[in-house]
């Protein structure tokens, strides 16, 4: 068995390790940094993440007028999350990041160069108000790959001396502790099978969490609520759990493991890379939200923006575990969205004037590409033509073309005596989503499904998929991993999303989305100055 030394050993690649491994670089330790995946995909899902941040005070927003607070974030968080008033570290965990995201995240991303794109996005309001009180959703220009790669750009800058050893495609089997203080672990290079021993004193997991495994995803599914037989992977398999396993036979506690975030409206990566892969669609707030028989799902229409949660409950207890999205051409060119940098390339590559033309004009470069590369997206001129193509998809005869025209019929008669006697909640909540300009640049004004002008139809077939973990190992404000009696683990710290972006839950039950890169950022910078100065 070959050996490394380092000052600190960081476990996990992604964004909060790589941040770890700069500050500690910049204070003068030396870094083993052992990751999983391969060199080409360092950086892990913060990589091909979008890039959204919610964001507390920024200057951005004060130019917006938008009159956010501490103060008022914490209320919307613990109110929206359900945080239990008990929970003391998720609690103090939810006030950090609202005091210092504008100072730790904003300011310091900031002077490393990552801009912002010139609007503040207002998403997860929630169904009666009780979410984003205000506008928050800042999106990092050049997507979340940029503040990746410069990160990863800084890390390496920050290398004086050859203090930085980056170990790719190695797997951790194992932690190991000494005279009661963590001693390292012992990897398995995944290309030679070889076992590499890495001593450190000090090791910080930061391994990502537990829903790229489905095993694990239905283990820790919260009781009481429907499970759904099919769900698709927007995490990662390496995200599987094994290192929380590792970590509490140490005597660390995982919490809140039944906690989640995932997304109603996935469908199969057209090239996937890896096994059940999925995108998550950002769903379109004017497209109708129906079952397997096209049959809008109610009494409450399924409108996205407002509580991702929920979205994802009233998915999930449905008979078949797909929905469909039905729209038509007009709807998906203004509102038709993926999340991630890969699907965003105006944004990823900084293409302003061929984003705002997009924008402006409509994405149909987006609906044509979603149209050749997916068999989960269909396009008929005739809603008759649709549902047969509906049903050539699931194998079934679920859809009745008679049906799916009531189902369009009905909400069409909304529009007939005009605005003043409309009595749809969906044509409401879009209406209400409309008075915030950035959403209205990319939001349909309510019109007919079977307005002239708008075809073809689009149905889209979607299902529940797999994104964060909201729970994790638990953590105090320094990062570092405590047992069973709140006591640190001497030597083991835990950043970002393996410690519930701190405190094993600082999220509660739901995001105010837009938490999870800057949680990765302050837990990780927060282990950093207790590793430098406790």
């Amino acid at each position: 068995m070959t050996m490394a030394q380092a000052d600190v050993l960081v476990i996990g690649g992604g964004l909060a390790g790589i941040v770890c491994a700069l500050e500690l670089l910049r204070g003068g330790r030396s870094v083993m940094l052992v990751d999983r995946d391969t060199r080409e995909r360092f950086g892990g899902l913060a990589r091909w993440a979008f890039g959204g941040m919610a964001l507390v005070g920024t200057p951005l927003q004060a130019k917006m007028k938008i009159p956010d607070t501490p103060e008022i974030a914490l209320r919307d968080w613990i109110r929206f999350g359900e945080l239990d008033p008990h929970d003391e570290l998720p609690l103090a965990w939810a006030r950090h990041y609202v005091e210092h995201s504008r100072a730790d995240v904003h300011d310091w991303l900031r002077e490393h160069g990552i801009g912002f794109m010139p609007a503040v996005n207002w998403v997860e309001r929630g169904r009666f108000g009780e979410g984003n009180s205000l506008p928050r959703y800042h999106v990092v220009w050049g997507s979340s790959r940029e503040l990746t790669l410069t990160m990863i750009a800084a890390m390496r800058a920050a290398d004086a001396g050859g203090k930085l050893t980056v170990l790719h495609g190695h797997r951790v089997v194992a932690l190991e502790r000494e005279a009661g203080r963590i001693a390292g672990a012992i990897a398995v290079d995944e290309s030679s099978g070889a076992q590499v021993r890495l001593q450190a004193p000090v090791v910080v997991l930061a391994m990502g969490g537990i829903n790229g495994s489905h095993a694990q995803v239905r283990a820790n599914w919260p009781q009481g609520q429907p499970l759904p037989t099919r769900m698709l992977n927007g995490a990662h398999p390496f995200a599987d759990g094994q290192l929380h396993q590792h970590a509490a036979e140490l005597g660390a506690r995982i919490t809140h493991a039944g906690d989640m975030w995932n997304y109603a409206a996935g469908i199969p990566h057209p090239q996937p890379h890896f096994e059940g892969h999925g995108l998550s669609l950002i769903p379109c707030k004017s497209a109708l939200w129906l079952d397997h028989r096209g049959r809008r799902i109610g009494s409450e229409p399924l409108v996205t923006g407002f509580d991702t949660n929920w979205l994802c409950q009233r998915v999930a207890e449905q008979e078949k575990p797909w929905t469909w999205h039905l729209l038509n051409w007009k709807i998906a060119a203004k509102e038709l969205a993926i999340s991630g940098a890969e699907h965003n390339p105006r944004i990823r590559d900084k293409q302003f004037i061929r984003f705002l033309k997009e924008t402006l004009l409509g994405n149909h470069r987006l609906v044509r590409q979603m149209q050749r590369e997916s068999d989960h997206f269909l396009v008929d001129d005739t809603l008759a033509g649709l549902a047969a193509k509906m049903n050539a998809l699931t194998c079934s005869h679920d859809v009745d073309a008679a049906v799916l025209q009531v189902t369009v019929d009905a909400y069409d008669a909304n529009f007939a005596k005009g605005s003043a006697l409309e009595n749809d909640d969906q044509i409401r909540r879009i209406r209400h989503a409309r008075q915030w300009r950035p959403d209205a640049l990319r939001t349909c004004k309510p019109a007919p499904l079977q307005m002239r002008g708008a075809g073809p139809y689009i149905a889209i077939c979607v299902q529940l998929i797999t994104r964060k973990s909201l729970g994790g190992l638990r953590t105090d404000l320094a990062s570092r991993v405590l047992d069973s009696h709140d006591v640190p683990i001497d030597g083991l710290y835990c950043v970002g999303e393996a410690a519930g972006f701190g405190g094993g839950g600082a999220c509660g039950k739901r995001s105010l989305e837009g938490t999870f890169l800057p949680g990765c950022i302050l837990t990780a910078r927060a282990a950093a100055r207790s590793i430098l100065h406790g």
